[in-house]
């Protein structure tokens, strides 16, 4: 498990600058925001539209992926749905449970993509990139979904589908997989600027995430932080890992399934949380706890699908 905790220790190390960047005083604060901005609509999406591009689907069960991903996403949240009137039995608000829904479903694809990039190369980086586009439709669906009902705020069905169709993310993806999918040969100069844009989105994501941690939020967490803690880092695993061994992926595959189940939440629920009446401190201490507690966990999760990655 050292040799796996070690080649995860740059990525979070990486974390843990961003958090201490964002408290320097040296650097201008009004800089962050924009920061995020060119992060979520030009650095990730060039990433999954490049990486997904040049993916090599060939070798993949795309059909069983895509079954495992989508039906284990879908499984957490059905189930979460459902305890909704325990929830409420127990007086948690419906903003308060929006935040539970979010970060116990979501993913920081940032982390995944990197890790994978780090431990297992290119084929199970876009390996991620797929899982990330399969999912996050299904995903954005849900928790829009969840923040319209239970957040308070009144939403059109216009409004719901513009969400989802101007989400760069999507759009970044679809067009990846399009132009691999259709042999569409783009003009190389263009491509190459495209993916020198791609390959600065990594580590400049990963600062992004512990730029928008809040520490002070975690310090004195409510004992109901610690319900998504343990979903998102020991459910979500187990649901998703359980699901691709049982569809018959093996090895690295299943390892990198695995580990893109295994990350915490991701940040821009907390921005949808704010605008949309949901629970917003909530999600931040949780997205924390989720990121600090990971770098614990991961190994763990890693260390045990070995044991079935090789069967």
């Amino acid at each position: 498990m050292l040799p796996i905790f070690e080649s995860i220790l740059p990525v979070f190390l990486l974390v843990v600058l961003g958090a201490l960047l964002k408290r320097w005083r040296m650097i201008d604060r009004d800089m962050w925001s924009g920061l995020e901005q060119l992060g979520f609509f030009v650095l990730f999406p060039s990433l999954l539209f490049t990486t997904l591009a040049n993916a090599e689907f060939s070798g993949m069960a795309a059909g069983d992926i895509a079954l495992g991903s989508i039906g284990s996403v879908t499984f957490i949240a059905l189930v979460l749905a459902l305890c909704w009137p325990l929830f409420r039995a127990a007086g948690v608000a419906g903003p308060t449970f929006t935040s539970v829904f979010q970060t116990s479903t979501r993913w920081n694809a940032f982390i995944a993509l990197a890790i994978a990039e780090k431990l297992y190369g290119t084929q199970s980086l876009a390996l991620v990139a797929l899982v990330a586009t399969l999912i996050i439709i299904p995903i954005n669906l849900y928790n829009i979904g969840m923040l319209v009902w239970f957040g308070g705020g009144t939403r059109s069905l216009k409004t719901f589908a513009h969400k989802i169709l101007t989400n760069p993310m999507i759009i970044g993806s679809v067009l990846g997989v399009a132009i691999n999918l259709l042999g569409i040969e783009i003009y190389k100069p263009l491509m190459q600027t495209v993916e020198m844009v791609a390959d600065t989105s990594l580590s400049l994501g990963l600062i992004m995430v512990g730029a928008g941690l809040k520490l002070a939020d975690a310090l004195k967490p409510r004992p109901l932080t610690l319900l998504p803690v343990v979903l998102k880092l020991v459910f979500m695993p187990l649901v998703m890992t359980s699901a691709a061994y049982a569809l018959g992926m093996r090895g690295e595959q299943l390892l990198t399934i695995a580990m893109g189940a295994s990350v915490p939440t991701a940040m821009n629920g907390y921005v949808l949380a704010k605008q949309m009446g949901g629970d917003a401190p909530l999600y931040a201490a949780v997205a924390t706890l989720q990121t600090i507690a990971s770098f614990f966990t991961i190994p763990v999760v890693l260390a045990t699908t070995a044991y079935l990655a090789g069967g």
